[in-house]
């Protein structure tokens, strides 16, 4: 077996089919099903049969998908660690929502680089749904977003921070003149984050409660966008309290009262359980929950990338 084959095995696992495995990998179909006729000539197990739902697989195919996502992912890993080894650097590949990356990252990367000089930084922005995934095939060392939804013991998570994110709107916008219906916050246009078309959240769960329709929504590519939009008088949007307090006390925005127009969230961060974790990410998970972490994050929106020590690569997965 090699690395490439169990890697073309673990996208058709993964994807359901021999096309999806081909396009998320960059090859042909062709290639994919040569790898994995490679690997039932040498297993001497047909591994999987289609059928009209879709990839039936033999308990050997199942059997070897499972140790497929954890061969590819120690390999990885000890690619990382002996190259971070020649360098004398170490890597942490953090993982996390788009809210969390976009006003809170910023700090507290840069206080946890100034502890660590030979530490990089790699941060990337998924969805929620999608750490356990990244955590198990070790593509992250640790996630910040929601509490994830497993319990098996495989990943553990910690809570370190609280947050509100609060309906705001310009001065001088309709419904500051009184409290609105949610049937007339619905009719308003909506100026979001890219968090509001995240699978899971506090802003996307809101937007979801307060019905506010497709045809409303206009997602910009960050929050700061979507709120600097608002001050103008664009629409709506749903703001972290943290991050405009300042804006909501000079009267440069204003707050919409009234029932589900408020929403408390927390930031977690998760990693794998059981020792498997990265010494880099058990680090992190001790250093986040600090008084001095929590500064950091809460002022973060005023740090520029500029300012990281650390190599800091951010990625936004669709």
């Amino acid at each position: 077996m090699t690395p490439t084959q169990l890697r073309a095995f673990a996208s058709v696992v993964r994807l359901g089919s021999v096309k999806a495995a081909a396009a998320a990998l960059g090859v042909t179909e062709a290639a994919v099903s040569l790898h994995v006729g490679q690997l039932r000539k040498e297993l001497g197990d047909p591994l999987f049969t289609r059928t009209g739902s879709g990839l039936a697989f033999t308990p050997g195919g199942l059997r070897l998908a499972s140790r497929a996502v954890e061969l590819l992912g120690l390999q990885d890993r000890t690619v990382l660690e002996v190259r971070e080894a020649g360098e004398g650097r170490r890597m942490l590949r953090l993982a996390s929502t788009s809210l969390f990356a976009e006003y809170a990252a910023p700090g507290l990367i840069s206080l946890f680089a100034d502890r660590a000089h030979d530490l990089d930084v790699e941060l990337s922005v998924h969805r929620a749904g999608d750490f356990e995934q990244l955590l198990l095939t070790r593509t992250v060392d640790a996630a910040v977003g929601p509490w994830p939804a497993t319990s098996d013991g495989t990943i553990t998570s910690r809570l370190f921070l609280n947050y509100q994110v609060l309906t705001v709107v310009g001065p001088g916008h309709p419904v500051t003149r009184a409290q609105p219906s949610l049937a007339m916050m619905r009719e308003q246009t909506w100026v979001l984050g890219p968090s509001a078309a995240d699978d899971a959240g506090v802003v996307p769960t809101m937007v979801q409660r307060i019905g506010v329709p497709e045809d409303r929504q206009q997602i910009f590519q960050s929050h700061a966008a979507a709120v600097e939009e608002t001050k103008h008088g664009g629409g709506v949007t749903l703001a972290l309290g943290f991050a405009v307090a300042q804006d909501l006390s000079s009267g440069a925005l204003v707050r919409v009262p009234g029932r589900g127009l408020a929403g408390q969230g927390s930031w977690h961060i998760s990693l794998l359980g059981g020792q498997q974790a990265t010494p880099a990410a058990e680090e992190m998970a001790r250093f986040v929950t600090t008084p001095r972490a929590t500064q950091a994050m809460l002022r973060g929106g005023a740090v520029s990338h500029g300012r990281f020590k650390p190599a800091v690569h951010v990625t936004l997965w669709s």
